[in-house]
């Protein structure tokens, strides 16, 4: 409970001076510290391995993120979509599956636009970002086949990314959304991570 609470105090910290600021590698500390908490505490309760891993590659994610450069930025799509692919084994094991029609026709409707929107605003990065887009869909779908917390959280992930998508390759530098778009995708991420954390190393799929 401490190092959750802990990892909690780190993403406040992080959205209050860090969220909007330039690159710094104060930022990176408490930005990669937030979720990297988070897969600690998720061992230290004795959660699934597929759920510590997660976090963990959300965490090596997030430093990269933090870091300038279109390399860095590769890198940290990359391990953000392996942490993707480990929340896939979890949900496998917690029983997930079809979500049923509807839902899953949103999904796949919706990865589908976002997949329309970017694909002419990537250039290199096309290939890539397809891939990661595709996987989150994946992980999307099994997460509202299980309880509540697990789709909500699924959901909210989602929708961080979406708003990341529109800020890195959508809206102008001096758009007007700029000026909340950081911290609407900071809240979604981070309880989308702490929600996952909770509910798969204390109560799976109950």
């Amino acid at each position: 409970m401490f190092v959750f609470a802990a990892s909690a105090l780190l993403s406040a910290l992080f959205l209050m001076r860090y969220c909007a600021a330039g690159h710094s590698w104060p930022k990176s500390v408490v930005k990669t510290g937030s979720v990297a908490g988070l897969s600690l505490a998720a061992g230290l309760a004795g959660g699934p391995v597929a759920l510590v891993a997660a976090l963990a590659l959300g965490a090596v994610g997030d430093f990269f993120l933090s870091r300038p450069g279109e390399r860095a930025f590769l890198a940290g799509l990359v391990a953000f979509a392996l942490a993707h692919l480990a929340y896939v084994w979890l949900m496998v094991e917690a029983g997930g599956g079809w979500p049923g029609a509807g839902a899953g026709a949103a999904v796949g409707l919706f990865s589908a636009a976002m997949a329309g929107l970017l694909w002419s605003r990537t250039g290199p990065m096309r290939w890539p970002v397809m891939g990661y887009v595709a996987i989150i869909g994946v992980m999307g779908l099994l997460a509202l086949s299980l309880p509540w917390p697990v789709a909500l959280s699924a959901l909210a992930f989602m929708a961080s990314d979406t708003i990341l998508s529109f800020e890195l390759f959508v809206l102008t530098a001096a758009h007007p959304a700029r000026r909340w778009t950081p911290y609407a995708v900071w809240s979604l991420y981070w309880g989308a991570q702490a929600g996952f954390a909770w509910v798969f190393a204390h109560s799976v799929a109950a």
